[in-house]
């Protein structure tokens, strides 16, 4: 049975459309998945939506709706993104449905008998944006001396009473875990921010609200619901089928091998979540990875208040799903922010996608279908050059691209597909078929073919990331669906099978076209 493989994104919160951040995370926990998947893994992909908190429920006031009509109506926004770009989840956890109301409940009863909730009073500094508790010491000063939270969202003063957890209880186990498990939260720079709160010690955390009863209730607890992130940190488990812990799916997949996450919720994430799961007496993930900002042009950190907000879908449809997929895990360095545009969307897709690998295949499938009839021959002795084209390209795809995915290094695995693209077109020039055809036919072959192989690597190496284009040129190349993953790259044997099956290539088509930039965008 293969290995199981349980990814996450963050639960979002759907008191509006996507914005292009939900896009970013929702791409690379997909390629991310698509890539697991084609090493042979079991994988399970959830997502979903946050439904409950202050502040779902005071957008749907100010809206004159009731909050589960708004709540249902940006879920589906969501699900629609999802299916827009590719982005294949196996679960789509909504945090209003009764099987997350049963999980979250279960949560809670296991960690009220384990001794860690007890009813008190709550007062101090809570951000509804960002639905968390900050200390004073973590307080900025805003214009005309106001306070904000560490990011910059506005807080207000909270007297009420709550249920509290014994997060100060678990101080040294957190930093136990953090030291055994060095790998649990990254990148690095996040795993040192997180050290450095957990060792300036622990509070206990609020987590019960009465001021709204928008929430999963509190078990025999009138008129409390659940502090927001305890409900939707439990998506994650209620995704695999928790509460039934005996169950395939629990027994299967949990705990998650990623969950990944901006870096504005690592906190929420890697301290209070397996603090709740310590107490709860189950296992904790195995890594949550937080990944950076999107910033706009000119480095600016995108909200609505800034007028710069991207809309996902507008410019899927644009330019296209899979050069917008392909240009997140191509141009940023996944861990750190980056910065996007329209030109930079533009500029990289046409220089690599169209230029380089979509012109190198084009060329190829064109002289042989062109030069031999679109039939392919194994009768030929490679060259020197040849083998080292072939052995360029293998390495690139087998090692050095699964090698830097694996660690969600994106950027820098296609980088190497790139360099073996580059070596290809650059093996072409040297070799220049279309000269041969008239000199030496025989060896005219084996240069295509050779070219053919590698286009054949280079299109299953690159699939996670921009897999309908991909698979149309798999389709051309009379690649079955079945041997279309990594695995496939180490089968000798394809390409006698293809030239045996009397496979005929046809007319090719270009699968990678050139991008023009918007009228608005180039004024």
């Amino acid at each position: 049975m293969a290995e199981p493989f349980y990814i996450t994104t963050a639960i979002n919160y759907p008191n509006g459309r996507p914005h292009i951040g939900h896009a970013y995370e929702g791409i690379a926990t997909d390629v991310v998945a698509r890539f697991q998947r084609m090493r042979g893994r079991d994988v399970r992909l959830v997502t979903g939506t946050d439904e409950h908190g202050l502040k779902m429920d005071q957008t749907a006031r100010k809206a004159g709706r009731a909050t589960i009509d708004l709540a249902t109506e940006m879920s589906g926004y969501f699900r629609e993104m999802c299916a827009k770009l590719d982005i294949a989840y196996d679960d789509f956890v909504r945090t209003t449905e009764p099987r997350h109301h049963a999980a979250s409940i279960e949560l809670w009863r296991r960690m009220e008998a384990n001794g860690d909730l007890y009813l008190d009073r709550y007062e101090g500094w809570y951000s509804v944006r960002d639905e968390a508790f900050y200390d004073e010491s973590e307080l900025v000063e805003g214009e005309g001396g106001a306070k904000l939270s560490p990011q910059g969202t506005p807080v207000e003063w909270t007297v009420e009473e709550t249920w509290f957890f014994r997060l100060s209880q678990y101080q040294d186990r957190l930093l136990a875990h953090y030291r055994d498990n060095p790998d649990f939260i990254r990148p690095e720079s996040r795993r040192n921010e997180v050290l450095r709160f957990v060792e300036g010690g622990l509070k206990d955390l609020s987590v019960s609200r009465t001021s709204f009863d928008w929430g999963v209730p509190v078990p025999n607890s009138a008129d409390h619901v659940m502090y927001v992130w305890v409900d939707a940190l439990t998506t994650y488990m209620t995704g695999v089928g928790f509460p039934d812990v005996d169950g395939e799916l629990f027994q299967r997949y949990w705990p998650a091998n990623i969950h990944m996450i901006g870096k504005d919720i690592v906190r929420f994430h890697a301290v209070y979540w397996p603090a709740f799961l310590m107490s709860a007496g189950l296992p904790l993930p195995k890594q949550v990875f937080a990944h950076g900002f999107l910033l706009a042009r000119g480095g600016e950190k995108m909200s609505k208040s800034a007028g710069n907000v991207v809309d996902p879908m507008e410019l899927a449809e644009t330019y296209g799903v899979d050069p917008l997929r392909y240009f997140f895990m191509r141009e940023i360095a996944f861990g750190q922010d980056g910065s996007f545009s329209a030109e930079a969307i533009v500029t990289r897709s046409n220089a690599e996608l169209a230029n380089s690998f979509g012109n190198l295949a084009q060329r190829t499938l064109s002289m042989i279908f062109k030069n031999c009839d679109g039939v392919l021959s194994d009768g030929y002795t490679p060259t020197d050059a040849d083998l080292a084209l072939g052995n360029t390209v293998r390495d690139a795809c087998r090692t050095e691209l699964p090698r830097e995915f694996e660690t969600l290094s994106f950027s820098t695995g296609l980088e190497a597909w790139m360099r073996a693209v580059f070596a290809c077109n650059q093996y072409v020039d040297e070799q220049a078929p279309w000269a041969l055809r008239k000199t030496d036919p025989d060896r005219m072959v084996a240069v295509l073919m050779t070219l053919f192989r590698c286009v054949r690597d280079l299109a299953i190496a690159v699939r996670p990331v921009v897999p309908t284009s991909a698979d149309r040129l798999l389709d051309q190349l009379g690649i079955p669906a079945n041997e279309r993953d990594f695995a496939a790259l180490d089968d000798a044997e394809w390409f006698a099978r293809l030239v045996n099956s009397g496979f005929r290539l046809e007319q090719p088509q270009g699968v990678f076209p050139r991008l023009e930039l918007p009228d608005s965008e180039s004024a």
